[in-house]
């Protein structure tokens, strides 16, 4: 049976709360029905207005961090029950922003992942690589150490989705090729057979360096492409919608292949 797509959109540091409302009430009127799941991460002072605005429609919450304690003394952070008060029901934890400009090693994005599985919630696992990584031949590698770090001590029996970002990519209007993006997805579904076996295969694993309508279909027409991680082009509704709709129509290509 094929996966099902999951296409979640990471705002980033942008929308005011006036901002995101409106766009919010848009955005529920998407439906991804049985072919694709849609999720929506807002900057933290819009989660729970966004959030209401989503309830009646079939579109998730997300939040796009959390720490890695649950409460406690720790001025400007926000912990997943936190998150999960306000109705989310993904997390984004490892995105490469928070590991290049704050300084998040694996060992810290496992323990936030933890933390978001604790308070039953499920993470959006990111791992990704830079230019210079990629020249050097060390993708693979990379990827392979970053799943293994970021997943120690988590049960199959998890839920989890992992984000694969390629640094160069993100932002920069740069997109890796299809094949190229198959090639590493192909790579992470084979590190998680090693660490789970057959749950492996339910694992969704979403593209996230400049997805946008016009690659879309074709990314997630891959074999171990399912979905993707969404960035400037999830802040203009037309095109985020256009996604969307890529995204059931790849996941009933995979469902005619697997006929």
């Amino acid at each position: 049976m094929a996966r099902r797509c999951f296409v979640a959109a990471n705002w980033k540091m942008n929308m005011t709360v006036s901002q995101a409302l409106p766009f919010a009430s848009q955005l529920a009127t998407l439906t991804g029905g049985e072919a694709a799941e849609i999720a929506i991460a807002p900057p933290f002072v819009a989660l729970l207005p966004v959030g209401q605005a989503l309830l009646s429609s079939g579109v998730a919450l997300a939040a796009q961090n959390c720490h890695a304690v649950s409460s406690g003394a720790y001025t400007g952070e926000v912990s997943a029950p936190m998150l999960a008060d306000v109705g989310c029901r993904y997390v984004i934890v490892g995105h490469s922003e928070r590991r290049q400009l704050f300084g998040e090693t694996d060992s810290l994005v496992n323990e936030k992942a933890k933390a978001v599985l604790a308070a039953g919630l499920c993470p959006i696992l990111c791992v990704g690589e830079t230019l210079e990584e990629r020249e050097q031949g060390k993708t693979l590698e990379l990827i392979s150490w970053q799943l293994q770090a970021g997943l120690a001590g988590i049960s199959h029996e998890s839920p989890m989705v992992i984000a694969y970002e390629p640094v160069w990519a993100i932002g920069t209007g740069k997109t890796a090729t299809s094949a190229q993006a198959q090639e590493v997805h192909a790579h992470i579904r084979e590190q998680l057979r090693k660490l789970w076996k057959e749950a492996a295969e339910q694992v969704r694993i979403l593209y996230g360096g400049s997805m946008k309508a016009s690659n879309a279909e074709d990314l997630m027409s891959q074999p171990d492409i399912d979905g993707g991680l969404v960035g400037g082009a999830s802040l203009q509704f037309v095109e985020f919608a256009a996604i969307v709709e890529a995204a059931k129509k790849a996941t009933g290509h995979k469902q005619q292949r697997n006929a």
